[in-house]
């Protein structure tokens, strides 16, 4: 048996995504979704979120567990340093969003991954957050995912995996256009 030959498994169970999608065409009531997460401030600048429930599939949904995250600065600012920073939360969740789209495609596509390993760096001037120069923005001035892929395909399969997933990922999306947010207070 050579290698073409062993079936595909990068643990992505394809035929269930594509029956969610296949189901979505009969009831496309059940795509809408609101993902939620809570937050609480601990001290300083250490908060603690959770996410253990969401709205989708036509009903309310829970995770199998309640997950929780700490953010705080770096001891640099001041802070404490219990946990990573809110903006680089949003790197983790660029990477692990792109990432599990590169083994859905990948898995759809037949290609046997063996590693994915992403670093997703971004750019920023303190500046702006820090109210020191009102012409600099707060946030990122640029991010630079880069990959190192080892896979049974050839190089130009591996970025067509990664094209895929980055034109599909809710996160990408996200962060690369304006996104509608309402800030209030009850």
């Amino acid at each position: 048996m050579t290698m073409t030959d062993r079936p595909v498994d990068n643990g992505v169970n394809v035929e269930a995504l594509l029956g969610v999608r296949n189901a979505l065409a009969d009831t496309p009531e059940i795509a809408q979704f609101q993902w939620r997460a809570t937050c609480s401030w601990v001290k300083g600048t250490h908060s603690q979120s959770s996410v253990d429930t969401f709205y989708g599939f036509g009903g309310e949904q829970h995770h199998k567990t309640t997950f929780t995250y700490d953010a705080d600065h770096p001891l640099a600012f001041a802070a404490e340093d219990n946990g990573v920073t809110p903006v680089e939360y949003v790197l983790v969740a660029l990477g692990s969003c792109l990432t599990a789209g590169v083994a859905a495609v990948a898995q759809q596509r037949q290609i046997q991954l063996r590693s994915v390993h992403a670093t997703v760096e971004a750019e920023m001037d303190l500046h702006g957050i820090l109210g020191a120069d009102p012409e600099i923005r707060n946030g990122f001035s640029g991010i630079k995912v880069t990959y190192k892929i080892d896979a049974d395909a050839t190089p130009e399969d591996v970025r067509a995996l990664v094209a895929q997933s980055q034109k599909r990922s809710a996160v990408y999306d996200a962060i690369t256009n304006p996104t509608h947010i309402t800030v209030e207070v009850v």
